[in-house]
């Protein structure tokens, strides 16, 4: 289940990948027939391209092998080998029946709608102190949870795959081979929801974005029941101090409420939108040795706003996604750009960066995100994008410029060197294009001042409405600079899933 967005060189686009966005995309993968093998037709959604179809092309110098992940990562508990089933305290017939008829009564006001626009709903801020005071009892026994497991958290997670594939084992072969990236999104993710458990705005707005994300693997509404059994025997075979009737039955309710809501989202999205997309590759720019900018053509429109990113799966590694964000505004011609920096031991990053060529093809999930601009004012945009982070700060410099809009726009790109500044040339002439666009580069190693730092030398900065994209302490350090200058929190505006775990952006 829960999907969680983790990037690396620009956490708000995605633009690399870390590992831990891949291999399902959540805690389970559904009921379903392995991926169409080379040479098979694609059936069931019309006229679509032909299935994802691996590459006989391998680079100098290529490892045959998968990589070990697309960063590192903490040594996973092994997973336990297929036996009994582990011992845990069963789930009453009664909960069993709640989980596998949830119902939205613990977030009220719930109801499928349509996705909102992330011009109407800017990026969630941190939690009003005096609303946690106030937690519901079902938070405050959710989060005593999970401050209880935190200590054997790796236990917990290996534990709670160990229970799904003993009990459901048609299901193992549709994870990825390796499982340690899973491991680690599964607490990642209960703590998102656990922190905003009675923030109802903020914590419907990720479950829907995980429901309708998570169509893609063919997720049905009956594969929640399983889920929700083996999480909550999971959670009280390393609870057993604190776990009683009433702990249990707050997890039931909570996690009823989180599957309908995700439920409900992927049931009003399929009326609208294909669960995913086929794209060829049709241009492929090797800008330095390790990123490069990969455009595709969908084979079916693809809609989107600026600021906006997708997850991404590629021939060479099914069942693994990773987000990147779109480098332009939508295009007349349909086509999508992504800016990609292979990282080490990256296994979408070092496919799309090294191997991927025009022809081949990929498949795209939805979009999301809330990294865009709202038309319906003209306040400033302030915009600091580093590494990678710059793909999207285009885009949004794009979609003004579309929009007929004069409004200032300010862009500090950031890198360490002058080498990791592989889209200045394309920044520079947006700039002499746009007289309201201004555009200054900051280098680590030449001017010893980091990003942050930099915009404090300039402004004032209050009527403008800030954008932050890059690598995760980039965007943290980002977000300080910019509260400590005066711009309020619910106008600094990014995607990245490291902050979403705190702060449920």
């Amino acid at each position: 289940m829960f999907e969680a967005r983790h990037t690396m060189d620009a956490p708000t686009t995605a633009s690399a990948d870390n590992g831990t966005s891949g291999g399902g995309d959540g805690w389970f993968t559904p009921h379903k027939q392995p991926e169409p093998t080379p040479g098979e037709q694609e059936t069931a959604e019309g006229s679509r391209l032909a299935a994802l179809r691996p590459v006989d092309r391998t680079p100098q110098g290529a490892d045959t092998a998968p990589p070990a992940q697309d960063a590192p990562q903490p040594a996973p508990a092994p997973t336990p080998a297929p036996a009994p089933a582990p011992a845990a305290p069963p789930v009453s017939a009664e909960q069993t029946r709640s989980i596998a008829n949830p119902s939205p009564h613990a977030i009220p006001n719930h109801r499928p709608t349509q996705p909102p626009s992330p011009e109407q709903h800017p990026p969630p801020q941190r939690a009003n102190p005096a609303q946690a005071r106030q937690a519901s009892p079902d938070a405050i026994l959710i989060r005593r949870t999970m401050a209880e497991v935190a200590p054997v958290a790796d236990k917990v997670t290996s534990y709670f795959y160990a229970l799904l594939f003993v009990r459901h084992p048609d299901l193992r072969s549709l994870f990825p081979a390796a499982m340690d990236t899973q491991r680690d999104r599964l607490l990642k993710a209960l703590l998102t929801a656990a922190e905003h458990i009675d923030n109802t705005p903020v914590l419907v707005d990720y479950l829907q974005n995980l429901g309708r994300g998570h169509r893609k693997y063919g997720t049905r509404a009956e594969h929640y029941p399983a889920v929700g059994e083996c999480l909550i025997g999971a959670l009280s075979k390393y609870a057993p101090n604190i776990w009683d009737p009433e702990l249990e039955a707050a997890w039931v309710r909570t996690y009823t409420t989180i599957s309908q809501v995700m439920i409900d989202a992927a049931a009003t999205d399929e009326l609208r939108a294909p669960a995913w997309w086929y794209a060829e590759v049709v241009a492929h720019d090797l800008r330095t040795p390790d990123v490069a900018v990969v455009t595709v053509r969908p084979d079916q429109p693809y809609p989107f706003l600026a600021g906006q990113y997708t997850s991404l799966e590629t021939p060479w590694w099914p069942r693994i996604w990773r987000h990147y964000s779109f480098a332009s505004a939508p295009r007349s011609d349909g086509l999508l750009s992504f800016h990609v920096k292979a990282v080490p031991a990256g296994w979408v990053s070092n496919a799309l960066v090294h191997r991927a060529r025009p022809g081949d093809i990929l498949r795209l999930g939805p979009p999301t995100g809330s990294m865009t601009v709202d038309h319906t004012t003209d306040s400033g945009l302030l915009c600091l994008g580093g590494g990678t982070g710059i793909a999207p700060i285009k885009a949004l410099i794009e979609d003004v410029a579309e929009h007929g809009e004069r409004r200032p726009v300010e862009v500090f790109y950031g890198a360490r060197t002058d080498h990791d500044l592989y889209d200045i040339d394309t920044m520079l002439r947006l700039q002499q294009s746009h007289p309201w666009l201004s555009v200054r580069a900051v280098i680590d190693q030449l001017a010893r001042v980091q990003l942050p730092d930099a915009i404090r030398q300039y402004g004032p900065w209050n009527e403008f409405d800030a954008f932050v994209s890059g690598p995760p302490g980039m965007i943290r350090s980002g977000v300080d600079a910019l509260r400590d200058i005066g711009i309020p929190s619910n106008r600094i505006r990014h995607d990245s899933v490291e902050e979403l775990v705190v702060i449920g952006d």
